[in-house]
């Protein structure tokens, strides 16, 4: 099953669709955001994704305990609200931001964490929708996402198998079934330990659906084997420079990075191919290299064919060597010169 996006065929027998996640790493400055889109497209991308909320859609501004975060490694101490407002994206740059990453070639959309981004973001005519993981149990949310009609890519990173089906069932309840299912570990940074990667063809065999990976593990060598594994999805988090700091910084890649992995992945999709025992035009070629039976010595009309006067060397010119049991202890049809490559017509029969 193939899905659509802004005229990109995303599906096993496309190219890997690459994500690249803004996120928070604009840090609150639209030069930077402006420069990360020109870098995102520089790097290989084939779309940018932003996320649209205020810190007052997600949440309110309490500061006690059980606003604070805790046990995250990169946000502890923070209260929610002022984590949602040091990485919001302001909705005024999004309509030009989009415009701009159009003109470049990217596809631009979101993920929405509430009903009020999901009409804005209507009103931009963005071509698909994503999901959060932590908005995967948000049915709600999800049901009046999926009523836009739109491609839905779902991240799963704190979702068990109920989740995901309770999630799949509320798109197919508003009629739509373009849905792509990311595996995702919501830890930041994710080690790779707790990744799972086998859990992407699963996903594409329970749901009978495209399934992809949401990475936010250090490096590129996880988008990688998701590749090797079916994924055709990879979203990662791109930043301009570490150096600007920021919530999502830790984890995401520096442009240069981006790039190797979309090489990468791209160059392992490539070696993925097909199933077929077809030679390659290089393999048949080289061919030539391999053993086949030579007259290493002079032999005479008539005479016998010995271990002696005929082996298994290169190149492969000749018989292969599967027949020097036959015609060991045959004769010469006619006079053969040391160095000849033998072949039926040689052999008397």
């Amino acid at each position: 099953m193939d899905i659509e996006i802004s005229h990109r065929k995303i599906g096993p027998n496309h190219p890997v669709f690459i994500v690249a996640e803004l996120s928070a790493n604009h840090v609150h400055d639209f030069n930077t955001a402006v420069a990360s889109i020109k870098a995102i497209k520089e790097s290989g991308a084939d779309a940018v994704k932003v996320q649209t909320y205020t810190p007052d859609t997600m949440t309110i501004d309490v500061d006690n305990e059980i606003f604070k975060i805790k046990n995250t490694g990169l946000w502890d101490g923070q209260t929610l609200y002022n984590l949602y407002k040091d990485a919001h994206m302001p909705w005024d740059w999004q309509p030009k931001l989009k415009k701009l990453a159009e003109d470049l070639g990217l596809i631009f959309f979101s993920t929405p964490f509430d009903q009020s981004a999901v009409d804005f973001l209507e009103k931009l005519e963005v071509p698909a929708y994503k999901i959060a993981s932590f908005e995967i149990s948000d049915i709600p949310l999800i049901e009046y996402i999926a009523s836009k009609g739109k491609p839905i890519i779902i991240s799963t990173g704190i979702a068990d198998l109920s989740d995901i089906k309770s999630a799949v069932k509320a798109c197919k309840k508003e009629g739509n079934e373009k849905i792509i299912l990311l595996k995702c570990t919501s830890s930041y940074p994710a080690p790779y330990e707790e990744i799972n990667l086998k859990v992407i063809p699963d996903l594409m065999k329970k749901f009978k659906t495209i399934a992809g990976l949401s990475d936010h593990t250090l490096g590129t060598y996880i988008p990688v084997a998701a590749v090797a594994l079916g994924a055709s999805v990879i979203e990662k988090h791109f930043i301009l420079d570490r150096k600007l700091g920021g919530p999502d910084s830790a984890f995401s890649l520096e442009p240069d990075e981006f790039r190797s992995m979309v090489i990468s992945v791209r160059n392992t999709q490539k070696a993925l191919g097909k199933i077929t025992y077809k030679l390659s035009k290089s393999a048949e070629k080289n061919k030539i290299f391999a053993r086949s039976l030579f007259a290493v010595k002079d032999i005479k009309e008539g005479k016998l064919f010995t271990t002696r006067n005929i082996k298994a060397i290169r190149p492969g010119f000749g018989l292969k060597p599967a027949y020097l049991s036959e015609i060991i202890g045959k004769r010469a049809s006619i006079n053969i010169t040391r160095g000849t490559p033998l072949n039926m017509k040689l052999i008397s029969t």
